[in-house]
């Protein structure tokens, strides 16, 4: 991979060109969000073991992986003709 040299960098930033990280762990608020449901509708989700959850090393904190919500959208579509 060639090394980008400085006025590349530049270009990309008159330009607003950025390459950010894409998340992959959501918190159940940031899940909601990302589906257009409420905090208590993403926890009906979790709680129906309708979406699995990450837990963190103590199990106080769940994630929601990313792949595990695009997959919900994808099963849950409706064709109307």
């Amino acid at each position: 991979m060639a090394k980008q040299t400085q006025a590349d960098k530049e270009i990309q930033k008159a330009q607003r060109i950025h390459n950010p990280v894409r998340k992959r762990l959501f918190t159940l608020k940031e899940a909601a969000e990302y589906l257009g449901r409420s905090a208590w509708g993403m926890r009906d989700l979790v709680w129906k073991r309708i979406i699995p959850v990450v837990k963190n090393d103590g199990g106080r904190k769940i994630f929601v992986d990313v792949n595990d919500l695009d997959d919900y959208v994808e099963k849950n579509k409706a064709r109307y003709s």
